[in-house]
């Protein structure tokens, strides 16, 4: 039941303001017209108040759906939905006394037949002339549903009113029933107008014959397609005063396995579903049968509810590869973890917390060291690189790796994030990582300069002095000996080798054993505080690639969340099973059926 006629310029109607609130200014534009076509004494109250329940749960819901995914999901995705919504406030607005049911069928099925017994006047032409009806013809029971038929586009001249039938007329009452052109007609303006006006009516009541039952035309283009509305259907097997009474039941029995292999619900064992019935509009056979079974339906008044929930299931499902996907979506602590670790390794943390902690044990070694010792790695140092400086320049390799580094990492959490996702939004999730990634490299690069060197001062551990002071001591007794020694070689202070040997050499023993000290009491605090730097630059760049990247990620899940909650309320539960009065059952209506055949 698409309306195919409807046009673009409906389609911008749904894009601004509640359902509710686009009715009431609607119904205001019109009120004029649909007051002069309706009585007074039978204005009818808006249909607005049966909009309730879960059924307006599901339309705000859907409404919402649509504002939140404008930008996410392509506009012919949401077309459907904005029909919907666009019908649901048009009926809304007009009369909930009446239901509007279609009559439809191919060429020859004894279409316009059926719906002249069910009028019990002759209102539809018949004839052997193809196609026989070419325009809708309108045929109410009750005053009030001139908006209605303007809905439709029934001309004036081609509304009817039955003829008068006493209590079996009082059922129908509220009924606007519909006679279409043939569905197959040659005419393309014909099929035209029969899927737009399917596309508009509450129910629809498929006329079949046993020659056409089986058209292809009418189960692929109709039924199957819009086998979700079974609640709202009836397919009527007309013309069994040409079979047997077995000959209709086969033909009924394979008729419900063609319903069945199109996916229509068929209403039996109290089941809700399409209603299966055979009648002869020639011989009357099963034409009450029909009209109670469409007085039932009719007095429900649950029509235009249930064809709009069918509706809403219909744009439900071609919404939902925008929606549902398989497997488990959004960042997890690990994935979060790993981007950290990664812009960690692109602004080199670990290498800034090592030098840092190489640094400080230089130091230390430096401060506690033997003056020969630091003279001999000075000499080294020159030799190998020709600058005293210890921290070389990096290369512009490395920066350009860094920056590969930062890339690559906003495209694994990028994948990360978007595993799981329908296509949109998992295109949405990849544009807001890309959006975010602009910038990120030379962001960390000011972050690092902003926080300094860790390695260019490194803080002094308080016992420094004491060991350079026990240092300078160790020193000054190898220089002290070394000259008591040449004092007694040159005759300056008494011989006596012991004692000057014995000074320098606690000297030259005492002067490593201080560095060897010193470098063991240095490891601990050198090590916290290489971690201490590795952390902060960690943190740092973790922070800038949160606000950057994994904010306006987690804000893209975050509306996808929504949304998907919206449309778990789109879904929704369908209302009960149509309830036709004691025909109910499947059983009870195969049953009057077959007994009306075996009467004939």
């Amino acid at each position: 039941m698409v309306d195919d006629d409807r046009g673009s310029g409906r389609r911008e109607s749904w894009d601004d303001g509640l359902i509710a609130r686009r009715a009431s200014e609607r119904a205001a534009a019109v009120a004029g017209d649909d007051v002069r076509d309706v009585p007074e004494e039978d204005a009818l109250p808006l249909l607005g108040g049966s909009y309730g329940g879960p059924l307006r749960t599901r339309l705000d819901a859907l409404h919402e759906l649509v504002g939140l995914s404008r930008t996410r999901v392509e506009s012919e995705a949401l077309a459907e939905a904005g029909r919907v919504l666009d019908e649901a406030a048009a009926r809304q607005r007009l009369s909930s006394r009446h239901t509007v049911i279609a009559l439809a069928g191919a060429t020859g099925s004894g279409k316009s037949t059926l719906f002249n017994a069910l009028a019990g006047v002759p209102v539809s032409e018949t004839g052997l002339h193809r196609p026989t009806t070419s325009a809708p013809i309108a045929l109410s029971w009750s005053e009030g549903a001139a908006g209605l038929l303007d809905r439709l586009s029934v001309p004036s001249r081609l509304r009817r009113r039955p003829l008068a039938g006493g209590a079996a007329d009082a059922e129908l009452q509220g009924l606007v029933l519909v006679d279409l052109p043939d569905h197959d007609s040659a005419v393309t303006a014909h099929r035209d107008q029969v899927d737009r006006v399917l596309g508009l009516v509450d129910a629809v009541i498929w006329v079949v014959d046993p020659e056409k039952y089986a058209d292809a035309a009418l189960h692929e283009r109709y039924l199957r397609p819009l086998a979700g509305h079974a609640e709202v259907t009836f397919v009527v097997l007309n013309q069994i005063d040409r079979l047997g009474t077995e000959a209709a039941d086969l033909v009924l029995d394979d008729l419900r396995r063609l319903l069945d292999e199109d996916g229509v619900a068929l209403g039996e064992h109290g089941e809700p579903g399409a209603t299966v019935l055979a009648v002869s509009a020639l011989s009357g056979e099963g034409i009450p049968e029909l009209r109670e079974l469409i007085g039932r339906f009719v007095q429900e008044r649950t029509a235009p509810e249930r064809r709009l929930a069918a509706d809403i299931d219909a744009a439900a499902a071609r919404l939902r590869p925008a929606y549902l996907a398989d497997g488990r979506s959004g960042l997890d602590e690990r994935a979060r973890g790993d981007f950290a670790d990664r812009l960690a390794v692109a602004v080199g943390a670990q290498a800034a917390g090592e030098a840092a902690e190489r640094v400080w044990r230089r130091g230390a070694i430096r401060a506690c060291g033997t003056p020969w010792l630091r003279l001999y790695r000075w000499y080294e140092r020159l030799r190998a690189h020709g600058s005293t400086d210890p921290r070389l320049d990096p290369p512009v390799e490395d920066e350009l790796t860094a920056r590969q580094r930062v890339e690559q990492a906003v495209r694994i959490v990028a994948d990360e994030a978007s595993r799981g996702l329908p296509a949109p939004w998992a295109q949405a999730v990849r544009e807001a990582a890309a959006r975010g990634a602009e910038g990120l490299p030379e962001a960390l690069d000011e972050l690092t300069v902003s926080m300094g060197d860790p390695a260019a001062r490194p803080p002094r551990p308080a016992w420094w002095p004491a060991a350079v002071l026990a240092q300078v001591v160790m020193t000054l007794l190898q220089i002290f000996g070394a000259l008591w020694l040449v004092g007694q070689i040159v005759g300056v202070v008494e011989p006596g080798l012991l004692p000057p040997v014995l000074v320098m050499v606690g000297g030259i023993v005492g002067g490593p054993l201080v560095e060897w000290a010193c470098e063991g009491a240095v490891k601990g605090p050198a090590r916290r505080y290489g971690q201490e730097a590795e952390r902060r630059l960690r943190e740092a760049a973790a922070a800038c690639g949160r606000a950057r990247v994994l904010d306006p990620v987690a804000a893209e899940l975050m509306r996808y969340r929504e949304v998907r909650e919206q449309y778990a309320t789109v879904v929704g539960t369908r209302p009960s099973a149509r309830v036709v009065g004691g025909l109910r059952s499947g059983a009870s209506r195969m049953g009057a059926t077959r007994a009306g055949v075996r009467g004939r």
